[in-house]
């Protein structure tokens, strides 16, 4: 069933970036695996797929040792206080969106000696419930972020209000094009309800959790 389903993700992907002229090679899968045991997630990367995030420390703690031939990004909302459980643990760290996050990220990186991969999370909708920073302030803190040297900023990220109007992608990627240049190059936008949406206007690494392992509680 796993194979199955990714299978047919993947030829909707194709099939988008074929009637989009886009590059499908430059479309990553990325497995948000909220509630997944370690079994199936094992199981991803000889079906493709070698990228996943989890929206909870306490669940990446958990799984991270026992999980093999995996990236691990961290997709949820992150407390400050539970930063020194995610960096140097993964990749990339999707949602950074306040100061006092970005100079925690700092402060763990330096002393570690490493520089922090991260996205800068965007309230596109400007929704009160979720996270993110407004557009409004996506500049003053993708500045604050350059003046760090143990902090890396790759791109941006968001979730996006079900049924938003492709309006609000296309004002996502011109954020993202008026900084994409050398180590700015990912835009994570879009999940199983909307991916196709995402790519079709120029995202470059989708999370997908239902679409690739069914209804989750």
């Amino acid at each position: 069933m796993l194979k199955e389903k990714i299978e047919a993700i993947n030829e909707s992907i194709q099939r988008v970036c074929s009637e989009e002229g886009l590059d499908v090679d430059s479309v990553n899968i990325l497995a948000a695996t909220k509630t997944v045991d370690v079994e199936r997630i094992n199981l991803l990367p000889s079906l493709g797929i070698t990228l996943a995030g989890e929206n909870r420390v306490k669940e990446f703690v958990d799984k991270k040792d026992y999980v093999r031939g995996i990236t691990w990004h961290f997709i949820g909302a992150l407390q400050t206080n539970k930063a020194k459980f995610v960096v140097g643990n993964v990749d990339l760290i999707h949602s950074v969106d306040r100061t006092s996050l970005v100079d925690e990220i700092e402060r763990l990186s330096e002393k570690k000696n490493i520089i922090s991969d991260i996205l800068l999370e965007v309230n596109v909708g400007g929704e009160e419930n979720k996270s993110g920073i407004s557009q409004d302030g996506f500049d003053e803190l993708y500045d604050y972020c350059g003046e760090k040297t143990h902090i890396r900023v790759r791109g941006l990220m968001s979730v996006l209000p079900i049924g938003a109007p492709e309006r609000m992608y296309e004002r996502l990627y011109e954020m993202y094009a008026k900084k994409k240049e050398g180590d700015f190059d990912t835009l994570s936008v879009g999940m199983s309800g909307d991916y196709l949406t995402a790519i079709k206007h120029g995202a470059n690494l989708v999370r997908l959790g239902s679409m690739i392992f069914g209804k989750r509680n």
